[in-house]
């Protein structure tokens, strides 16, 4: 069994003219990175497009709810358990859960349907009906991996964690197994482009009237993406009820329930687009180049692009992001002494640089990280 627990994830994507994360003011989000302007995403809205994406419904299963309607909440759990417990018991369950008897909460939090079952149970099958809420909490502190396991079918909340401030999950937060970076473009982009564009009321144009019916500007930009994230496999197991705490020796069948939900990782990292002016840009662009690593530590390249690259002399940012990428994988793995087990696969030839695994596809990619780290025979 492969020794390492760290898996870090590096991406290279190119986006054709497109705006896919806007902020307050309608605008591009962008980072400063080198001294020079880069077009950002935000690891907010790639990780939302992933928990929403088709991919994740079929592979991992139904997300987690986000949100601070606890009114609404409850609601929609007294109708998904209606036939297992009554409406004012789901009510009680989501109340101690989050600590508020309103109907908002204090903040946007992940909500499980699992969850809220296992606390209705726990409601349901004690002796009294008045137990209170310090009992119940105490029972779930010392039951504590039947609650995580109780959450194993909400994959999104073991990856991103979860904080509470009030209520009985207080002293049983989740920490966030995989962590990811804001994506941003490996060049600069500046100046940026603006669409003028129109709509046309065509009712008054019949009618012989000139001139457009709504006026605007959307700004846009096309460039090459680096998106990086790091999942610790062992706090991964943890958080799904596998494995009583981090100090616990992790087992073949618990590592290989977490390599199956890394796979799925990798392939919507390479896929997922997240949906902001789809409509108009149809920036539909999938990954062109990956490294993978089984690592001891988290490891960011994103230093590689820390000069922005220049275009090739054809014109292009993607073949010069693949050449600085592999590069400083190389290097930086040489000037601290890493022992890494990494893979890659490129669309584009390049010239791989010794002690990183080529591979043919991101679909041999995705099976070496079910694998362990091995190609499979």
């Amino acid at each position: 069994m492969n020794a390492k627990n760290f898996i870090n994830y590096h991406v290279l994507i190119s986006h054709s003219p497109s705006c896919l994360n806007r902020d307050d003011m309608n605008m591009q989000k962008t980072a400063v990175f080198g001294g020079m302007k880069r077009v950002r995403i935000s690891s907010q809205s790639l990780k939302r497009a992933m928990r929403k994406s088709d991919y994740y419904a079929d592979k991992l299963g139904e997300p987690s709810v986000r949100t601070r309607d606890l009114g609404k909440l409850k609601a929609r759990c007294a109708a998904l358990l209606e036939k297992r417990f009554d409406a004012d018991l789901v009510g009680r369950a989501v109340e101690w859960m989050s600590g508020k008897e309103g109907i908002e909460g204090d903040a946007v939090a992940p909500w499980s349907t699992d969850e809220i079952t296992y606390f209705c149970q726990l409601i349901s099958e004690s002796k009294t009906t008045d137990l209170d809420s310090e009992k119940l909490k105490k029972q779930i502190e010392k039951d504590a991996r039947p609650f995580r396991k109780s959450m194993a079918n909400a994959v999104d909340i073991a990856l991103s964690g979860r904080m509470a401030t009030s209520g009985l999950m207080t002293n049983l937060p989740v920490d966030g197994a995989l962590a990811v970076a804001h994506a941003i473009t490996t060049h600069a982009v500046e100046p940026q482009d603006v669409d003028w564009f129109t709509a046309v009321d065509d009712l008054t144009q019949d009618a012989g009237e000139t001139g457009a019916g709504h006026l605007n500007t959307q700004e846009f930009s096309s460039g090459v993406f680096y998106r990086y994230a790091s999942l610790n496999l062992k706090q991964l197991q943890v958080n799904l009820g596998l494995l009583e705490g981090m100090e616990s020796k992790e087992t073949p069948e618990t590592r290989k329930r977490a390599l199956d939900i890394a796979k799925h990782v990798f392939h919507m990292l390479t896929t997922v687009v997240p949906t902001a002016k789809r409509q108009p840009f149809a920036a539909d662009n999938l990954a062109d180049f990956a490294i993978v690593s089984f690592a001891d530590v988290p490891l960011s390249l994103a230093n590689a692009f820390e000069e922005p690259v220049s275009r090739s002399s054809n014109g292009g940012y993607l073949q010069p992001s693949i050449k600085a990428i592999s590069g400083y994988w190389k290097t930086v793995i040489d000037f601290h002494s890493l022992q890494e087990n990494a893979a890659v696969a490129s669309a584009r030839p390049f010239e791989c640089p010794a002690g990183l695994n080529s591979l043919k596809s991101l679909t041999e990619l995705e099976s070496w990280i079910e694998n362990d780290g091995k190609k499979k025979a």
